[in-house]
């Protein structure tokens, strides 16, 4: 079984991690360019992958409000699919997890 309180903690700390990664990632693509043409390319170019991190932590932010969500819905570690428990190690390697094992693999598909 799963400690609320603990799991609430650990997801509201992800929250704050991500946050801050964000905000990282923003500031930085709003620092003013230089003047040097070839220095605007480099840096434009640093910029796609930036978006990439950005997207998947504003994705693991969306996750975690959801499942922060389901504990105070008391669906926390209930599959949402079929409705049958999310095993323990399960939640502890992925906490955000909406889907059991076999939910997910056969969401892959």
């Amino acid at each position: 079984m799963h400690d609320a309180a603990t799991v609430r903690a650990q997801l509201e700390a992800r929250l704050v991690a991500l946050g801050a990664r964000v905000d990282d990632i923003e500031a930085t693509q709003r620092e003013p360019l230089d003047d040097d043409f070839a220095d605007q390319a480099v840096a434009r170019q640093d910029d796609e992958p930036l978006d990439a991190i950005e997207s998947a932590a504003l994705d693991e932010i969306a996750l975690t409000r959801q499942a922060l969500a389901r504990l105070d819905a008391g669906t926390y570690g209930v599959c949402t699919a079929c409705g049958e428990p999310i095993s323990a190690a399960r939640l502890q390697a992925l906490p955000v997890a909406s889907l059991c094992i076999a939910c997910a693999r056969g969401a892959e598909r």
